[in-house]
């Protein structure tokens, strides 16, 4: 699997746990907001091999909590499930990152108990995912994933980046009508500083919208 980084220790991005951040390189989304540039090229080598990544995991076992998944997006890594094998026999418990564009991947993870939590992102109202994500977006897939992850009895939630030059109160509406009754949604502040190759996008949201959760 190609590792474009590490992160040692987070206290938020595995809900109730101490984790460390596994970033995966390569997306198959080029969403313009993307605070994580670097990841998206494919072809870029690794930053870390998984020898030196599990020679961490098996130092820092009795202070970590979680291992994260994020990319870029891992489900378009082909050792992906093997991966997730080495770590689960560990003993940590995983959170993957998604955009939910492969659905066949997210439920083969679940089907074989590799994932203990699952966040998706749910980028857009479906009729404008292909502009919100840059390219063309296949959203039955998009769908599948959400119904996939919603019935999966693992803890889990949906987030959604506001982008108000991109996304108004109607489609932000669309998106939480999107989300199944019983599933979390968050949605997540906008960070101007660090999108995809400069790319000018206005932030109109000042306070943090991390903590605004819906449960439907």
């Amino acid at each position: 699997m190609i590792i474009g980084g590490l992160q040692p220790c987070s206290f938020s991005d595995y809900p109730g746990r101490t984790s460390v951040v596994i970033f995966t390189q390569g997306c198959n989304f080029r969403c313009p907001y993307c605070h994580n540039g670097s990841l998206l090229d494919r072809e870029q080598p690794g930053r870390s091999s998984e020898e030196n990544v599990f020679a961490f995991l098996h130092n820092r076992k009795r202070h970590l909590g979680g291992v994260v998944v994020s990319g870029g997006e891992p489900t378009i890594q082909n050792d992906l499930t093997r991966f997730l094998r080495r770590v689960k026999k560990l003993g940590f418990p995983v959170k993957l990152d998604t955009n939910g564009s492969r659905p066949s991947v997210v439920e083969h993870l679940l089907t074989d108990r590799l994932i203990d939590y699952i966040a998706m992102d749910v980028k857009a109202p479906l009729g404008k995912y292909n502009k919100i994500c840059g390219t063309t977006v296949k959203t039955d897939c998009i769908l599948k994933s959400i119904g996939l992850i919603a019935t999966s009895n693992i803890s889990h939630h949906f987030r959604t980046t506001k982008i108000t030059s991109m996304l108004n109160l109607k489609d932000l509406d669309a998106i939480l009508q999107l989300v199944p009754p019983g599933s979390q949604h968050i949605f997540q502040s906008f960070v101007k500083e660090t999108t995809l190759q400069g790319v000018s996008l206005r932030d109109e949201y000042t306070r943090d919208e991390s903590k605004i959760k819906t449960d439907r």
